[in-house]
């Protein structure tokens, strides 16, 4: 089971593209995630709709989509061909990071015209005439999204995407590159760590490290939203500050001599997909410049590493991955380890 991704901006021709694809790859599903939008306004209160400006904004909706991709490649097999404008990275480390979770592999396919070619297809692009305002809405709406696709283009896209240009190519001329693409294995899997998800309540252990200004290090995972602090799931029978230690050395080439101290034990109640499970952060002690310097970061598990403060921090981790911080940081001033509650100190 595999998915092909066919990326691009607005009015690249992804939809067409896809669907004479499907013609050329045996064993082949179209899944449109736009379906997934369409439903969401039945699902969710307006107001929630109200708060973001594209459905893609919707965490329920990047779930639903890898939910629903992993499900009808359970029911069908096969491939999965995948037309959805992707332009932010977080949101494709997150949905293809799921995928990887489930052992689906994505092959990331991006339709690169030049963007004189793509105004000009957004301005003879077909628009349903029973929508009010519809062409004018929908031409804006494609038009403003090429400044967020060419700074796509600058900062990842074209280094995590195969790409064609399709500039003076039909959409079925387009498939035909591609299934070659793809059936030749030009269109390599995407690199990204394949973390299965748990299926019951997992216990964790993070590591601390401080630079020379008592900055904290924080990782940024290709597989996941949001920052992190280096660390993993403790495996059975592992004890969990060799665990820290372990991950620390995979993830960052830094080899911790000592046993870290403990700083926090935290209870992350189960959020439903999740099971939640204990959290413990441990304090990996204080880097030297020198050891700052030599941080290794594994390709297909980190995107980037960096050091911040208190304050910065909280612009970068989830809310609850930064509450547990700012204890652990208040426990290592103090000298004490703190228990914690979904990220409230108990007792």
């Amino acid at each position: 089971m595999t998915v092909v991704w066919i990326n691009g901006a607005f009015g690249a021709g992804k939809t067409s593209t896809a669907r004479e694809l499907i013609d050329l790859i045996p064993n082949s599903t179209l899944f449109d995630p736009e379906v997934i939008g369409a439903v969401l306004p039945h699902l969710l209160p307006p107001k929630c709709l109200a708060e973001v400006g594209d459905f893609q904004d919707l965490p329920i909706w990047r779930r639903m989509v890898i939910d629903t991709a992993a499900a009808l490649l359970g029911e069908v097999g096969g491939t999965l061909v995948v037309p959805m404008t992707l332009l932010r990275q977080d949101y494709r480390d997150e949905i293809f990071g799921g995928l990887a979770a489930r052992r689906i592999p994505v092959r990331h396919v991006l339709l690169a015209p030049a963007e004189t070619i793509l105004r000009e297809r957004i301005a003879g692009r077909d628009v349903p005439p029973d929508l009010p305002d519809g062409e004018l809405r929908i031409r804006q709406w494609s038009y403003d999204h090429i400044e967020p696709y060419r700074n796509a283009l600058v900062s990842w896209l074209t280094a995590d995407a195969h790409p064609v240009d399709t500039s003076h190519l039909t959409p079925h001329e387009t498939a035909v590159r591609i299934a070659q693409a793809v059936g030749s294995g030009s269109v390599a899997a995407c690199d990204i760590v394949q973390t299965p998800e748990p299926t019951a309540e997992t216990l964790a252990a993070g590591v601390l490290l401080f630079d020379e200004r008592d900055r904290v290090l924080l990782v940024d995972p290709t597989y996941k939203p949001g920052w992190e602090f280096p660390g993993g799931v403790v495996e059975p029978g592992e004890a969990p500050a060799r665990a820290g230690m372990r991950e620390v050395e995979e993830e960052t080439g830094v080899r911790l001599d000592d046993v870290p101290r403990l700083l926090v034990v935290d209870w992350e109640r189960p959020t439903p997909p999740g099971y939640g499970g204990l959290r413990l952060l441990f304090d990996g002690g204080r880097l030297d410049s020198a050891a700052a310097a030599g941080l290794l970061l594994p390709g297909p598990e980190l995107r980037g590493w960096r050091f911040a403060t208190e304050e910065e921090a909280a612009d970068l981790l989830p809310p609850v991955r930064y509450e547990r911080l700012r204890w652990a940081l208040r426990a290592r001033e103090r000298g004490a380890a703190l228990y914690l509650e979904a990220g409230i100190p108990v007792g």
